[in-house]
């Protein structure tokens, strides 16, 4: 989608993938949204903790095999 910035950190272990979505995120207004794609097994447990304690939105998960895809909308502050 036009709206989203993909970031693709597959191949990378925790916490790299958090990391460089955070990153991402902080250069962005608020509502826009990242759609992540991970390998790492720990991804689906680190983005939960990540959007819960940063206050931004998981908005999808889904996994296809090792791929991993996470639609991530930035928090209002």
């Amino acid at each position: 989608m036009d709206d989203e910035i993909l970031v693709d950190t597959s191949g990378l272990q925790c916490p790299l993938p958090v990391l460089k979505a955070r990153r991402v995120l902080k250069s962005l207004g608020a509502g826009r949204r990242i759609r992540v794609i991970a390998t790492d097994p720990a991804s689906p447990l680190d983005f939960r903790h990540f959007c819960n304690t940063a206050g931004h939105e998981l908005v999808e998960m889904a996994q296809d095999g090792e791929r991993i895809e996470f639609l991530i909308r930035k928090a209002s502050s």
